[in-house]
């Protein structure tokens, strides 16, 4: 008996280290490192020993078990290691201080944001876990105050997947300066009347895709700014929230550039805005090449909408310059609105919204007995006669 348990254990054996072999990983659980869990217990030192280890290991897998809570500081994890590819697998809940001023910066730019991913090149972050911001503190604070949630910065080649994000302090997900980011399968969520808390914001990065997620925030369930391109985003259903908006671009006479955009089979439930352009007199730059088809409105209040004079304070001047928005294109689009006015393009007198095309739209007043129209100024382009409400400004076109 004795010598047939000892062949077990050393087949065993062998299978774990065939195993480990095969796949090259190795796994980095955090309580390994003194983590506790409790919810109570500041963990980030054991998340930063864990990390040091794993930053060591050729493939490494760095594991938040599922059934603890960890309590976590502002933390980074810098990619700039030896591993050739980075698995971080979430199953348990982290969350941040509760009180804003019990947050721990080592400086200012540490307090940026509470979680960040810096400088990796193949990283997957995965699991069933919540990521909780417990922003309810920080949102009656100054907006300008409040700090990013999950930030990816100087990345490439990462696919993050089934995390659930509660309560950001501010946005809950960034993608900052990185490229071939694929995010699937998320769920975010805050309350309707939290502020500036977007969904996903995209700054400075390329070749993004987004899909098969459910955003429910108190801003835009994703938000596209300054230097953004070759963005695929599907299967959004968004709401509450202010919809899927590219900007604001061009405050404070910036020059800002956005361009190849392709937004599709998205869902907007009882958003302020469905498909948004922003931007701000007086910039410069431009917001170009945008593909928006086969959108759903249910109760949206404004579902489409380009706004060149956007300006969210009570007194705005008058500037000439703008930011040019063109080759924009609109597609099956249907479903209700709260307001009358369904479609609002308000464009520059001194620079033209161009190429903005419509076809196949059907959007009705969510009170049946009440009409619907378009309000549409210094805008050129086409749409077929399967437009409703009617566009004025765009040129009817049979064969569209």
């Amino acid at each position: 008996m004795a010598t047939f348990k000892f062949l077990v254990l050393i087949l065993l054996l062998q299978s774990i280290l065939l195993v480990e072999f095969n796949s090259g990983e190795k796994i980095f659980d955090v309580v390994s490192f003194g983590a506790i869990g409790d919810g109570k217990a500041d963990d980030t030192q054991a998340f930063n020993h864990a990390w040091d280890a794993a930053c060591n290991s050729s493939s490494p897998t760095f594991l938040v078990p599922q059934g603890r809570t960890f309590l976590l500081q502002p933390l980074t994890f810098n990619g700039k290691c030896n591993s050739n590819k980075t698995t971080f697998q979430i199953d348990g809940k982290i969350m941040a201080p509760s009180n804003p001023f019990a947050w721990k910066c080592v400086n200012d730019s540490t307090c940026q944001q509470w979680i960040s991913f810096e400088h990796f090149d193949n990283l997957v972050i995965r699991g069933s876990g919540i990521i909780n911001g417990q922003g309810k503190e920080w949102w009656n604070l100054s907006c300008e105050k409040n700090e990013k949630g999950f930030v990816l910065e100087h990345c490439k080649n990462v696919k993050i997947s089934g995390l659930t994000f509660e309560d950001s302090p501010k946005m809950h997900i960034a993608f900052e300066r990185s490229t071939l980011i694929y995010a699937t399968n998320l769920t975010i969520k805050a309350p309707e009347d939290s502020p500036n808390t977007d969904g996903i914001h995209i700054q400075q990065s390329t070749d993004i895709s987004i899909d098969n997620s459910i955003i429910q925030t108190g801003d835009d369930c994703i938000s596209i700014g300054h230097g953004s391109k070759y963005l695929n985003i599907s299967n959004i259903k968004c709401g509450p929230g202010h919809g899927i908006s590219i900007g604001s671009l061009g405050r404070e006479g910036k020059t800002e550039e956005v361009e190849f955009v392709h937004v599709r089979d998205c869902s907007f439930n009882g958003t302020t805005n469905g498909v948004r352009i922003k931007t701000w007199q007086g910039g410069h730059g431009y917001a170009r090449n945008m593909v928006f088809e086969r959108i759903t409105s249910h109760a949206s209040t404004r579902p489409i909408i380009i706004d060149q004079y956007y300006c969210p304070h009570k007194h705005c001047e008058n500037k000439t310059s703008a930011v040019e928005v063109s080759n924009i294109a609109y597609s099956q689009i249907s479903g209700t609105t709260r307001k009358k006015t369904a479609v609002e393009l308000s464009c520059s007198k001194s620079l033209p919204c161009k190429n903005i095309t419509m076809k196949d739209i059907n959007l009705r007043n969510e009170e049946e007995e009440e009409s619907i129209s378009s309000y549409c100024l210094n805008v050129e382009g086409l749409s077929n006669r399967s437009v409703y409400p009617n566009v004025a400004c765009l040129q009817l076109v049979d064969n569209f």
